[in-house]
């Protein structure tokens, strides 16, 4: 467009460059006459018409260089105005592209349905999948429990928040520290968890003190079908990725592999007793440790060697894998010895010290001790099965061999929790085997404690029909009904010989509550209400009972009884007396010992 509007200008200096060209040419032949644009011929003396020339040349050599600039301003501007014209070209295809592009992506990851609305895994996640990604996404956590889809897209050095009290940041440690062994156990765990656990440790110990990783696989499975791929990434793969690790770092990374399944416990005394270090942490392989969570552990054990020591646990959500901080608490356990978490002590909080250790009956599973005390105190018992237990066990024995045991809270570690354990669907069994393992070994007159927990003997039934038991029913709730019998704690029936009747798991605390059976005196439904609660309102708690025989409230002198309501489902009511009957397998008297009634 500039081009055009110059034309003219242009075409006119043009034409004097050729007038002048004729000029030179016809100066140049010693001719006398100048015809100029038309002008009437003028007979000048020579040196006048030699200063006409130069004169007109001068102007000439003007308007030459004025049409050379302008020419290049010219060519210039139309070089600018064809790049930029190429340019915004370039920008509409590209946003024309990038319009087409997302309309495609999102036509293509918008989810057709929810293939599996009451999945676990899809409740605060997977939004956007496509119809084959959800389906992956599903069969990936029905095999591991947790999001591994997720995962396997995840950085393995992600960053995760800091939650250490910000008092533990100022906290300071000497420079000679004892060395660490790192030992990692898994069975069935997904490749992108296990190097995600490794990288952070690598990442977040001093290289000074990290002195090798560990990692034990409890015989994970390579025979079914459904598992080949998993057997193939926990073995080939994994050994891969282990030589890579040890190009970078030398002699880091260990494996050892369980020819058949030997359980959790085993799995840490193979990975204790393939350490060298002074001290060895044994974490599960579903971990991330977080920044600073080494030094304490070493700078305790330092100070005391027959301390073994726990982290405090964060949890890594199972579905979105984002890390919720768990406060501080100490280890605790139950009567059926399955942990639990219980408030902190008063000679703790007293010492106004957030950043101290604070003792604790009891680990969670995660733990690091004085590699040589552990082995003195004879480490874990390799005779529990599976899975639970072996963590009380341990305590117990650490307690009772002149140990002690605490939980740092300037130590901390991300722990993913899964939504289910797929290689014991019904842990049950298991966990009673080796609660009565730990009962019998540890726990002396209190062992029957345990017995009783986990309902050994069986319930308390109505010989109108053995197949149903009294059960505590559904929680929330305070109304006891009849159930077909599962020998699980819900369907705990303990009679003391004071008169109270126990039902549901069995707490037996000064801070917690069990619950008693009780005749409210009006309506035909039997209660359960705390037992310190119901006896100070004055309720109807005392029964009198006898093996086989009818259970009569003392007060009301209504038996406990059974009848069948519309649906002809046997429900529990109170009512005068008639020949029904109850069988209770055990009482208790004085605690430790069982007395037949």
């Amino acid at each position: 467009m500039m081009f055009r509007r110059n034309f003219p200008k242009v075409l006119c200096i043009g034409l004097i460059l050729a007038i002048a060209i004729n000029l030179l040419v016809f100066y140049s032949r010693g001719t006398s006459q100048i015809s100029l644009l038309g002008h009437k011929e003028l007979q000048l003396p020579l040196s006048e018409r030699e200063g006409e020339v130069v004169k007109r040349l001068s102007h000439l050599e003007a308007d030459l260089q004025h049409l050379k600039e302008s020419m290049k301003l010219a060519l210039k501007q139309q070089e600018s105005m064809n790049s930029t014209l190429t340019r915004v070209k370039v920008e509409v295809r590209s946003v024309q592209n990038a319009v087409k592009s997302t309309e495609s992506e999102a036509q293509k990851r918008k989810p057709q349905k929810k293939l599996f609305p009451h999945s676990q895994l899809f409740k605060q996640w997977g939004d956007d999948l496509s119809e084959a990604e959800q389906q992956k996404a599903q069969d990936l956590f029905e095999k591991f429990g947790y999001n591994v889809y997720l995962s396997d897209r995840l950085p393995l050095n992600r960053t995760i928040p800091d939650t250490r009290d910000s008092r533990c940041l100022r906290k300071t440690y000497s420079s000679q520290l004892p060395s660490l062994s790192v030992v990692l156990i898994f069975m069935n765990e997904a490749l992108s968890i296990i190097e995600r656990a490794v990288t952070s440790v690598i990442n977040r110990t001093p290289s000074r003190l990290l002195k090798e990783i560990i990692l034990v696989d409890d015989f994970s499975t390579n025979e079914l079908q459904p598992y080949v791929r998993l057997a193939e990434e926990l073995k080939t793969y994994l050994d891969e990725k282990i030589t890579l690790y040890n190009h970078q770092y030398p002699g880091l990374l260990k494996i050892i592999r369980h020819a058949e399944r030997k359980g959790l416990a085993q799995a840490r005394n193979t990975g204790w007793e393939a350490a060298t270090a002074d001290v060895v942490a044994i974490l599960d392989a579903h971990i991330e440790v977080n920044i600073g969570w080494a030094e304490p552990i070493l700078a305790r054990i330092q100070e005391d060697r027959t301390v073994v020591v726990s982290p405090v646990f964060d949890n890594i959500r199972f579905d979105t894998f984002i890390l919720s901080k768990y406060e501080l608490a100490v280890d605790g356990f139950n009567w059926e010895l399955w942990c639990r978490y219980d408030a902190l002590p008063q000679a703790w909080i007293d010492l106004q010290d957030v950043t101290a250790p604070v003792k604790s009956p009891s680990i969670m599973g995660i733990l690091a001790a004085n590699r040589l005390f552990l082995g003195e105190i004879g480490s874990l018992d390799g005779g529990m099965l599976v899975y639970g237990g072996e963590n009380v066990e341990l305590s117990l024995r650490v307690w009772q061999c002149g140990g002690k045991i605490e939980v740092l809270p300037c130590s901390r570690i991300a722990h993913l929790e899964r939504s289910h354990k797929p290689y014991a669907l019904d842990l049950s069994p298991a966990l009673k085997r080796n609660a009565l393992r730990v009962a019998e070994i540890w726990m002396g007159e209190h062992k029957h404690m345990v017995y009783l927990a986990w309902n050994i003997p069986l319930q308390m039934k109505n010989t109108l029909d053995r197949t149903i038991c009294v059960d505590r029913g559904p929680v929330p709730g305070n109304i006891p009904i009849m159930y077909p019998c599962h020998e699980f704690s819900p369907q705990n029936v303990y009679y003391h010989l004071t008169g109270e009747f126990y039902v549901g798991p069995l707490v037996a605390e000064a801070t917690a509550a069990d619950h008693c059976l009780t005749d409210p005196g009006s309506g035909e439904k039997p209660t359960l209400e705390p037992c310190s609660e119901a006896a100070r309102k004055g309720l109807h708690i005392h029964w009198d009972f006898k093996q086989e025989g009818a259970a009569v409230n003392r007060d009301t002198k209504r038996c406990l009884e059974i009848e069948k309501d519309a649906s002809s489902a046997y429900v529990l009511v109170l009512q005068t007396c008639t020949s029904q009957v109850w069988e209770l397998q055990h009482t208790v008297g004085s605690w430790g010992h069982a007395h037949a009634p």
